[in-house]
Order: C-alpha cells, then sequence, then structure tokens
C-alpha cells in the first residue's frame, strides 16, 4: 500500500491546484502519539454527518472499525476510514487538512465545510428539519458524498429522502465526460468497478480473493442542482470508505484503497474549486 500511494504522491505533486495556495501548510497534520489526529481548524476537514436510524433498520452498538465502537448506522467504519483517508489527502495533495469531525445537519457550523460525507443511507431518518438543511446546504454550494449503500430496499429509502430534499432532481449514473472524473485523476468507465468492504474478501493462505455478492451491480452516481453543478455523489452497491478504514491492512488489496482514494479525491478537489 505504501509504495502504491508515494508512486500516487509523485503524481499529483506535479499536479497541484493553485486554488490550494498553501497559506496553512506550514502548520501541518498534527497526529499524536498513539495515531490519533488532534484538532485544528484547516481549510478542509471529513465531516461525516450524523443521523438517525429509522426504527426498523436501527443498528444497535457494537464495532464500527477496528478504533471504535458506538451505536447507529453513520457510525459505521469510524474513525478508522476517516482518519486513514485524511492522512491519504495530506499525502496526495495541496490541501491544508485538518482533523475528522462530525456533526448533525441541524448543527449550524455544517456551512462551514464544503464537504459532507453519509455512510449507509439506506437507512436514515432523516427529519423535516434535517432535509430542510441539508436542501439549504446543498444550494448554497455544499456536496454531499453518501456511500455503502447496497439492494433495492436501501435505494428505495435514499431515494426517497433525496426526493424530499431535492424534490423532482433524478439521480443518474457518472459519465465519463463530467468535470468530476477529471478533475484531478482521470477516472475511467473501467474504474467503476466493486469495491470491495472487508467482509467480501476471502483469505486463503498468502492469496487474497474478492466476493462480489450476487445481484450486486455498483454504481457511481450523481445529483445536480438547476445550473447543472454537482451537488452530491452517490456509491451505489460499492464499499469505498472500507478501502479507506483498512489501508493500512496487509490482505486489503492495494488496487482497490488505490481507486478509493481516487474517488475521494476528486469528490473533494470538485467541492472545493466548483
Amino acid at each position: 500500500m505504501k509504495h502504491a500511494l508515494l508512486s500516487i504522491a509523485a503524481a499529483v505533486t506535479l499536479l497541484a491546484v493553485a486554488a490550494f495556495a498553501q497559506r496553512g501548510r506550514s502548520r501541518g497534520l498534527v497526529e499524536r502519539e498513539d495515531g490519533t489526529i488532534a484538532a485544528r481548524d484547516a481549510e478542509f476537514h471529513f465531516l461525516r454527518v450524523q443521523y438517525s436510524d429509522l426504527p426498523e433498520y436501527h443498528r444497535g452498538f457494537g464495532f464500527v472499525s477496528r478504533d471504535g465502537q458506538g451505536a447507529g448506522w453513520w457510525l459505521v467504519d469510524w474513525p478508522d476510514a476517516d482518519n486513514h483517508f485524511t492522512r491519504g489527502i495530506q499525502r496526495l495533495t495541496r490541501i491544508d487538512t485538518g482533523d475528522p469531525r462530525h456533526m448533525r445537519l441541524t448543527d449550524d457550523r455544517i456551512f462551514d465545510y464544503p464537504w459532507i460525507y453519509a455512510t449507509q443511507t439506506g437507512w436514515w431518518g432523516l427529519s423535516r428539519a434535517e432535509t430542510d438543511r441539508l436542501r439549504e446546504y446543498l444550494l448554497r454550494g455544499g456536496y454531499l458524498v453518501t456511500d455503502d449503500m447496497w439492494g433495492g430496499e436501501a435505494w428505495e429509502v435514499f431515494r426517497s429522502t433525496m426526493e424530499r430534499v431535492l424534490p423532482g432532481k433524478d439521480i443518474p449514473d457518472l459519465r465519463e465526460s463530467d468535470a468530476v472524473m477529471h478533475v484531478l485523476y482521470d477516472i475511467e468507465d473501467k474504474d467503476r468497478t466493486f469495491i470491495p468492504g472487508s467482509r467480501h474478501l476471502w483469505v486463503n493462505g498468502g492469496s487474497v480473493q474478492i466476493m462480489q455478492p450476487a445481484g450486486t451491480n455498483p454504481a457511481w452516481r450523481a445529483m445536480y442542482d438547476d445550473k447543472q453543478h454537482m451537488v452530491v455523489a452517490v456509491n451505489y452497491d460499492t464499499d469505498v470508505a472500507d478501502a479507506w478504514e483498512f489501508a493500512d491492512s496487509p490482505f486489503y488489496p492495494e488496487k482497490m484503497t488505490a481507486l478509493a482514494y481516487r474517488y475521494g479525491i476528486n469528490y473533494i478537489v470538485y467541492a472545493m474549486t466548483h
């Protein structure tokens, strides 16, 4: 994994974006001795959306990553995915990056963050106040990434929720020509591949086999405002955050983590430059 990321970093260095002038770069990303990232205001923070589950899908208390536990679907992969991806953003771009954070949509501070992430959005139960706030956030230039959502039942929950947020807006597949596919990394049709969760890996001796669940059809979709500006990225039937979470694990395929980083960083660069 280290060698793959270093190779990507070398390429990205040549493509440094002027918009990310480093007025805060000298401050660096403060990392404690225990590996956690210290709080520091920066130009970009990975912001995870905290929400309540629909009662019929509620996820009880349990482990959410190797380093975290708690209740609710919004916590899945926290904090490992957030921490690992944050370190990757710092290494692979010139974005001034701070500690990962989380808050509810109704928190007024959400407007300070240009990019927010929500996982398992097939099981969320957003209130009227939350859908109204999410609409305001998106129409004021915010950007939402959704991930780790599987199957028709979850899709219908997500679709109906987003119909309340952005009435009348479709959720089409991303086109290879869309700006978000080329804003930093070139992502092609061949890259619309299944990114596995750790539960989809079969380890046999020294080899790892990806076991894609039957009936899954990975899709990369989007929602746009009235000016055709992309405001929502939708990762469906795929698990980008697990590729971030297990970026340091020898059994997780490095090419999958590298692809997940390319998607995530493109989303961030688009959100901060469009």
